[in-house]
């Protein structure tokens, strides 16, 4: 059997189309199409990438008087896990289906501290007639009640995809045309996601703008209501920037593209880990700062610290995906 009758043979048994094998071997269809017409030879590197893609030998593939094929040793591990064009589809809609609950789930989330803070800021004011315990259980309250809201509409999201969880963990095949499928609609959605993404970056930078404004004036309860507003317009564009990536890491997962990839995969307990260390850390600052032997005792006056926390997480994660790329 010649090498072009191994590769179709190969593709088939895998259930790729030839552009599938095209991608996970970083050249043009055309070229796959050569080889399997016997018009080209791929060259050694390539046939290096296709004993470890199919798990067979390079001796199998090189030589033309072996005929089954030889399967290498280390390559002789249990069968990925496919996904099928249904499966595939649903994910994908239960997906489209999360992104905005998820995004709402994100504003409430960053909202949670403009009640602590609105009441805060009514118990300075004898008009209001509210003293500062009763200010600041009445802000927990409400914001423990945002948080709940937000924090049940990630589990639900999380709970309705839950059989997809191994897309995030192991590596697994798709059927054939799942694919072609994905990309056609990461096409589509691409401008629509750029909008978002646009619109989240614009209200960002903005969210500033209020707070700037405040302190032009120099009162505390018009500071207090910039912060507000700074909260709620930098919480709209968080939102708009989890409905854009919600549906496009779904993609991402089917294609095992970016952060998703077999090997992102294989650094995600480790990454994981380091995240659940560093918001503990957070946390113990926060109470420690807050309820501590030298504390205020007045959280409403303690939320910067997870707004430096969330700054310096963004770091800690860039941080660490350069270690990961010098690594490669």
């Amino acid at each position: 059997m010649i090498l072009a009758d191994k590769i179709i043979t190969l593709r088939k048994k895998a259930g790729w189309s030839q552009e599938e094998l095209a991608q996970k071997l970083d050249v043009s269809r055309q070229s796959v199409s050569k080889w399997e017409g016997a018009q080209s030879i791929p060259d050694i590197s390539k046939i290096l990438q296709m004993s470890r893609l199919f798990g067979v030998t390079t001796d199998f593939l090189l030589k033309d008087e072996l005929e089954e094929a030889e399967y290498a040793p280390e390559t002789a591990q249990p069968a990925l896990r496919r996904v099928t064009m249904e499966q595939a589809s649903r994910y994908l809609e239960l997906r489209r289906q999360a992104a905005p609950r998820m995004a709402l789930a994100t504003f409430l989330s960053v909202l949670s501290p403009v009640p602590l803070l609105s009441f805060s800021e009514m118990s300075q004011s004898a008009r209001f007639g509210i003293t500062e315990n009763a200010a600041a259980g009445l802000g927990l309250c409400a914001m423990l009640v945002l948080v709940a809201a937000a924090v049940a509409l990630f589990l639900t999201c999380g709970a309705r995809t839950k059989e997809f969880d191994f897309l995030d963990k192991e590596p697994f095949e798709t059927e054939y045309g799942v694919s072609g499928m994905v990309r056609e609609r990461q096409s589509a959605y691409a401008p629509q996601c750029a909008r978002r993404r646009l619109l989240a970056t614009m209200l960002c930078i903005l969210s500033v703008l209020p707070l700037f404004a405040a302190l032009c004036i120099g009162s505390e309860p018009v500071v207090m209501a910039a912060v507000c507003a700074l909260l709620m317009i930098a919480g709209a564009g968080a939102a708009l920037f989890v409905c854009a990536g919600v549906y496009e890491g779904a993609m991402e997962r089917l294609l095992e593209e970016g952060d998703f990839s077999r090997e992102e995969k294989v650094h995600a307990p480790v990454q994981g880990a380091v995240s659940v260390c560093y918001w503990l850390v957070v946390t113990a600052v926060f109470l420690l700062y807050t309820f501590g032997p030298n504390g205020n005792g007045q959280p409403q006056y303690s939320w910067f610290i997870w707004a430096i926390g969330g700054v310096l997480y963004g770091v800690l994660a860039a941080v660490l995906g350069a270690i990961r790329h010098m690594k490669r």
